[in-house]
């Protein structure tokens, strides 16, 4: 799960100045993006299309391995 979504994030934004942790609590997934300020802006998107784009792809793939994702950003 972590390296889709480095690579989602790596794609949109162009760039490799962010870290991406993963917690996982039972059947639940924490995932946690940490970039600068100005590529938070890009991670989101216009009314936080983005982010919850990105969401519905990890969703799939999370059905896939039955279990559940969460994605939080952070400046």
């Amino acid at each position: 799960m972590k390296k889709l979504l480095t690579f989602l994030i790596h794609e949109i934004t162009g760039i490799d100045d962010f870290t991406v942790t993963e917690e996982q609590v039972d059947d639940k997934i924490n995932l946690t993006v940490v970039a600068p300020q100005e590529t938070v802006g890009l991670i989101i998107g216009k009314e936080g299309k983005t982010i919850k784009n990105i969401r519905k792809i990890l969703a799939i793939k999370a059905t896939q391995e039955n279990t559940v994702v969460s994605v939080n950003v952070n400046p």
